[in-house]
């Protein structure tokens, strides 16, 4: 008999919250787009928009989970243990509707009561902290993705089977956390790598290669990315590869084959036992990958803005791709846009906002546009909006209706 008190599968309210969803997310401007195969010009500016972007699948269920909660717990107090997704507007939403989120406002786990409802982000979170949740008696609305729930799948196997989890990811991304904690409830250990330069430095000691890192270096080295007693020597003999659902697909795919040419150069015919890999990517990252590379192969492109939130794994990715087809935009909405000579963005690889001059060339431009799978198609359509404002382009006669709804109350 399912648990009343453990929810994955809604409230069956989404015809009662449709309205509201319509509101907050949608957009006629990418209609618009999509109706025009996903060209749209107004004036001198012709925007490309990628075949695949914004909400997947699993970040729709985890949005629709949570305002169905809502409506479902219109008098409980809703606590949120983390950001949903990596969304400002998203999340600004969920404050706005009388979600708390925990740890922020001075709310903490320990205000949490049996009375009380938890809802769980769709990265999921460390069974050390659904433990505690669960202790709490607590209902807990559980949207954790269900790609996310594959690579615990595998991770977990690997710890049964007597071997190190090696993450392709970042080690302080919720997802990540969540993941390698999998592998410790089941007796097993990881380490997390965030690139092929830091794969190498593993891959050198499997190898014992000539400079590999010392035991003590390599524990230092990698001090917060591996689980607690870790010893290179010892538990790189056996590896299983996975990934954060998010990251550059690419990256991971090389990194799963540099690990195994490592492992077959130490052990020989003994690599079949001794290591394991599978491509736990999500499809929907993956598509929206592909669709980036696609429209950056369109050709004739003098930008590409890229949207979504700054602590979005897969929109960074996304941005680093479209940086090698032309200048590269990543911004979380219209407001970083405050002109059409000055932009706000995070540039591909750095870890803040920086303020540029001259992105938005004169004359005839055409600007190519995606999201990350995290970004509802308003905010694409907002920033369409924003450049044709700061342009002096009239997009309403193109678009009738085109403009930014208000936020309704969840009543």
């Amino acid at each position: 008999m399912s648990d009343p008190r453990y929810v994955q599968k809604g409230f069956g309210l989404k015809a009662q919250i449709r309205d509201l969803l319509q509101t907050d997310y949608h957009s006629r401007v990418v209609d618009a787009l999509r109706e025009r195969g996903h060209r749209l010009e107004v004036g001198d500016v012709e925007f490309r928009l990628a075949q695949e972007f914004g909400f997947c699948y699993g970040v729709d269920r985890a949005v629709d989970l949570a305002y169905e909660t809502r409506k479902h717990f219109p008098d409980k107090t809703i606590y949120l243990t983390n950001e949903i997704i990596h969304n400002p507007f998203v999340n600004k939403r969920l404050v706005e509707l009388g979600v708390r989120f925990l740890g922020a406002d001075g709310w903490s786990t320990a205000d949490v009561t049996a009375e009380d409802v938890v809802i769980l982000p769709a990265f999921g979170v460390t069974t050390a902290q659904l433990d505690e949740l669960k202790a709490k008696g607590c209902v807990l609305v559980d949207t954790t993705c269900g790609s996310v729930m594959n690579v615990w799948r595998r991770v977990r196997q690997y710890a049964k089977d007597g071997l190190t989890s090696l993450i392709h990811g970042k080690y302080a991304h919720e997802e990540t956390q969540a993941t390698a904690s999998q592998a410790l409830a089941h007796g097993g250990h990881y380490l997390v790598v965030r690139d092929e330069a830091e794969a190498q430095l593993a891959c050198d000691v499997i190898q014992g290669a000539a400079g590999a890192l010392a035991p003590e270096a390599f524990v230092e080295r990698f001090r917060r990315a591996s689980s607690p007693g870790f010893d290179p020597r010892v538990h790189l003999e056996r590896v299983g590869v996975a990934n954060q659902t998010t990251m550059l697909s690419t990256e991971s795919l090389a990194i799963a084959g540099m690990v195994e040419r490592a492992m077959t150069a130490r052990w020989g015919d003994e690599v079949g036992v001794r290591f394991r890999s599978f491509d736990t990517i999500c499809s929907a990252t993956q598509d929206r990958q592909d669709a980036m590379l696609a429209l950056g192969q369109t050709g004739g492109l003098d930008l590409i803005v890229v949207i979504g939130g700054y602590n979005s794994s897969n929109t960074i990715n996304l941005a680093a791709l479209g940086g090698t087809f032309a200048p590269s935009f990543h911004i979380d909405g219209p407001d970083e846009i405050r002109s059409a000579d000055e932009i706000h963005h995070q540039p591909p690889g750095a870890k803040g906002r920086v303020l540029q001059r001259g992105w938005l060339p004169a004359g005839r431009v055409v600007v190519g546009l995606t999201a990350g799978a995290s970004t509802p198609n308003r905010t694409v359509g907002e920033v369409i909006e924003r450049i044709c404002e700061v342009r002096g382009l009239d997009l309403g006669a193109i678009v009738p209706g085109a403009g930014r709804p208000l936020p309704l109350a969840l009543g």
